[in-house]
């Protein structure tokens, strides 16, 4: 059977960034006429993510949809193609990717320092980042999951703060070391059932003679993916990363790398070892709480606005744990879906958040919250945003972060009521140092060295009003995002029946 295929869009978008690269490389090109091709460049894309989302969500019953499929290594024992595709899982974290991607670029408008290398980096983790979430093949998931490495790395270390080599090294070597318990898994899982691809992998696990037990391999591939999303104890990489990236890079950091991580346990544990989801999800749900808690707490002992925005991300990623552990339950679609959705509606809020602390920063110089105080005087739109967003993130009803725990809450209780209850009080504990850092931020007197500060200008606004608008828009109509993750989370649920 030939199973060759290809209509192209995914790989214009996965690759267009990457061209938009190369052309920042032509020496002729100057430091205006560099940001101009880099906003051009994911201004199309983009428009192509929204096509892509749009044109699946008409169709969303047809299954996975846009294949850019071609063979690519045709070696018997090692049989890899170029296979690209969406489905109800993908398509959301398309649209994420072209949102922040769009964001990032914003978040740059003011570098001086090697201005073409770091759109160029930018782009070209953009293209790692879209080629995750497209990649069907197993091999191509992988060599994609380790390229984002490199442009990040440099983001970091080149035009970072503080102590940028160190944690941009340490970003490395547990990103690495968790690859290696992924392409171990990934090895064994071929070897037993000679295939890569991911949309056939969930059958011939089933009846295949697998080199170890499968409990053995979902746990290797899980804790590649529990490194980045990061999971408890595995998170200490990610607060340095945070604050000593710059602005775009925590963006893209907070935006869609850590959701690699999620998508992964998706894409990989519970749809093609769903039972031994089910046996483990007590230990998911554990490790959920413990990120929620933990997070939160620390994040109460913050000084620093990145930091702190840092860890409350850790906690967040906790509630996508929560959500997962519902597998296998009567709730479970509810529950899969809100631990989805919280993949989403995080990368708008957090991304937001940090956009803002950046535009803070830039303007202030400083991200000590002790040191700031009464902006709102002086910068109102600046404060309405991180209202908007603080409040996104502890859950306010009518933002998408409402509709994405609420979701959790309710598909995770009927397996595991504690953990559930304790995952709930996180919520208060999310409200409590969001509201101290907004009023200890942008209320009360203004200091002296503020008074002539400025807000943010027309330039600054669009990628502000893209993510307000996202936030407000999925908290309203959250039917948007979850009739589309539905018809990925619904066959695994089915599966798990019997149906």
């Amino acid at each position: 059977m030939d199973n060759s295929n290809f209509l192209g869009l995914l790989t214009l978008a996965v690759f267009l960034p990457t061209f938009g690269a190369l052309l920042l490389a032509i020496p002729v090109i100057s430091r205006t006429f560099v940001k101009r091709i880099a906003l051009s460049v994911v201004t199309v894309e983009l428009l192509i993510t929204v096509f892509i989302f749009i044109r699946y969500y008409v169709n969303r019953d047809a299954g996975l949809q846009m294949v850019d499929r071609l063979p690519w290594i045709p070696i018997d024992s090692f049989p890899v193609e170029y296979f690209l595709g969406v489905d109800g899982l993908s398509a959301p974290m398309v649209l994420l990717t072209g949102i922040l991607g769009f964001v990032a670029i914003f978040a740059s408008w003011n570098v001086t320092h090697r201005v073409k290398e770091h759109f160029a980096w930018l782009l070209i983790l953009q293209t790692g980042v879209m080629g995750v979430f497209t990649s069907l093949d197993f091999f191509l998931f992988f060599l994609f999951w380790e390229i984002e490495l490199i442009p990040m790395f440099f983001l970091i270390a080149i035009w970072g703060t503080g102590r940028k080599e160190y944690s941009a090294m340490k970003f490395l070597i547990f990103t690495l070391a968790g690859s290696a318990a992924m392409v171990i898994g990934i090895l064994l899982l071929m070897a037993s059932t000679n295939s890569l691809d991911m949309t056939q992998l969930p059958e011939k696990i089933q009846h295949a003679n697998l080199l170890l037990p499968a409990t053995a391999i979902c746990s290797l591939l899980f804790l590649g993916f529990a490194v980045k999303l990061p999971v408890w104890p595995f998170h200490t990489w990610l607060p340095d990363a945070h604050t000593d990236a710059p602005t775009a890079a925590s963006v893209m950091l907070a935006g869609v790398l850590l959701k690699m991580g999620g998508y992964g346990i998706f894409r990989v544990c519970v749809s093609m070892f769903p039972d031994v989801a089910v046996s483990l999800g007590w230990a998911v749900a554990s490790l959920g709480v413990i990120n929620i808690i933990y997070g939160a707490i620390i994040t109460f002992n913050q000084t620093d606005l990145k930091r702190l925005v840092a860890f409350s991300s850790i906690s967040h990623m906790g509630f996508v744990l929560v959500g997962i552990s519902s597998v296998g339950g009567f709730a479970s679609t509810i529950g899969l879906t809100g631990a989805a959705l919280q993949m989403f509606t995080h990368g708008t809020i957090t991304g937001l958040l940090f956009l803002i602390v950046g535009m803070i920063y830039e303007k202030t110089h400083t991200r000590y919250i002790p040191d700031l105080g009464g902006l709102a005087t002086r910068m109102p739109i600046a404060a309405l945003t991180l209202v908007i967003a603080g409040f996104a993130s502890l859950g306010l009803p009518g933002t998408s972060g409402f509709v994405a725990e609420l979701a959790v809450f309710l598909g995770a209780f009927s397996n595991f009521p504690w953990h559930t209850g304790i995952a709930a009080f996180g919520v208060v504990l999310s409200a409590g140092y969001i509201l101290w850092m907004i009023q200890r931020t942008m209320f009360g007197p203004i200091k002296e060295q503020f008074v002539s500060l400025t807000d943010v200008n027309k330039l600054e606004l669009i990628p502000i009003a893209l993510l307000v608008i996202t936030i407000i828009g999925v908290g309203v109509f959250p039917f948007l995002i979850n009739d589309v993750l539905v018809t990925a989370i619904s066959p695994i649920v089915e599966s798990l029946h019997g149906l």
